[in-house]
């Protein structure tokens, strides 16, 4: 248990061994937290949960300052398992407390969990009355779920915002001004990359919404990681920032190699890379996480992907970060292709073809060595390179 202000409490639970999330499909680093607040008023109100296998931890923490039987409203602002696996264990305390939900969030709670309980629908700007506070609820419809919203504590002008602003990050201290705000800003970064860059049209409207809303916000307590206390509106600034698609001017390289000469070929190409004034990274995807590559992939202009031929295609290694791209729908993005082979060399063409189906413009054709390139092709790819960059640049 921690006071954010006087009577409003985080009461939630601090991951620190957690290595991945949704299944096997996001890596977490830095841990994470499962954020739940409780509110004291003349109504008593908790907002969102815990993942289920943290519910004792989360009992304590809330025994601490309250007698969970005297909880009047459960606020679900997003029905994900992360945030509502506690919530059964929870309604058995208090079986005649209202959960409040958005419309959408009635179908995904039935849905999940198939009990009778209390309901009560909110709807974008309602209102609730919790004595000298109100509540008042935002909905956030695809940040990152259809049924997501927002909740707005009034008087301490604290917006309690679910998936929207948040991070995988485990930490001692709750607030951004008490840790190493790079390291959230990189959680947060890649966060917004792997999961929300697809809805970056909904992310602009949102903030548009809740700007004209003029809410004074003091405070935004999201549901993962850290608690924006120190100019909070920072974080939807980036958020604004990052739905725009706007990117360095550099380029990631991402390929594997069988025997070393697709491995070659990228370093060249990444030596005209920088002799065209563009930074870049180099990433193999036999070895790098697949999430820190997106997040790569998210912050750079150009994206350069290689790959040894094999059965007439690519290697298996990239084909994850390959449905990544296509799915995660990045915009102004520009790319190319490359590869070596031994007897039939359809890795580039099949990688260009990925990187237009991912909507990446590919600027250039694809460049193939045999076997392994000799002087003249490590030139080429120089000059691959060299010409990608210039093109990239070109292009801000």
């Amino acid at each position: 248990m921690k006071e954010l202000r006087e009577n409003v409490y985080w009461v939630g639970a601090t991951d620190w061994k957690v290595r991945y999330f949704h299944g096997y499909e996001l890596s977490t680093h830095r841990g994470s937290t499962y954020n739940s607040y409780l509110i004291k008023d003349e109504k008593t109100v908790l907002i969102d949960t815990v993942w289920e296998p943290l519910t004792d931890r989360f009992l304590e923490n809330l025994s601490e300052v309250v007698d969970i039987s005297k909880i009047d409203y459960v606020v679900m602002n997003h029905m994900e398992p992360d945030h509502s696996g506690a919530l059964p264990t929870i309604m058995e305390y208090i079986p005649n407390a209202t959960i409040i939900v958005s419309k959408k969030g009635v179908e995904t709670i039935k849905e999940y969990y198939h009990k009778d309980w209390n309901l009560k629908v909110v709807s974008q700007g309602d209102k609730i009355n919790i004595g000298k506070h109100d509540l008042t609820f935002i909905e956030a419809q695809m940040l990152h779920w259809p049924d997501s919203m927002f909740t707005y504590l009034s008087g301490e002008n604290i917006l309690f915002s679910n998936d929207a602003f948040g991070q995988h990050f485990a930490s001692s201290e709750i607030f951004n001004d008490l840790v190493d705000e790079a390291e959230v800003y990189q959680e947060a970064q890649k966060y917004y990359a792997n999961i929300l860059t697809p809805f970056s049209k909904f992310v602009t409207r949102k903030i548009d919404q809740l700007k004209e809303l003029n809410l004074p916000v003091e405070m935004i307590a999201p549901s993962h990681g850290i608690i924006w206390r120190k100019e909070p509106m920072q974080i939807v600034e980036k958020y604004y920032e990052w739905a725009q698609g706007k990117s360095e001017k550099s380029a990631v390289i991402i390929y594997n190699s069988m025997w070393g000469a697709t491995h070659k070929m990228a370093e060249f190409i990444a030596k005209g890379l920088g002799e065209a004034g563009v930074e870049y990274k180099i990433l193999n995807t036999g070895t790098a996480d697949r999430n820190d590559v997106l997040a790569e992939v998210f912050k750079a202009k150009g994206v350069l992907l290689g790959s040894s031929t094999v059965n007439n295609g690519l290697l298996t290694s990239l084909m994850p970060v390959i449905e990544d791209l296509i799915g995660l729908k990045f915009i102004n993005k520009v790319g190319a292709a490359f590869g070596s082979y031994g007897w039939s060399g359809e890795s580039p063409k099949l990688l260009s073809e990925y990187l237009a189906k991912a909507k990446i413009e590919v600027i250039q054709d694809g460049l193939k060595a045999k076997y392994m390139p000799d002087d003249e092709e490590l030139e080429q790819c120089i000059q691959f390179g060299k010409s990608f960059g210039e093109a990239l640049l070109a292009k801000f």
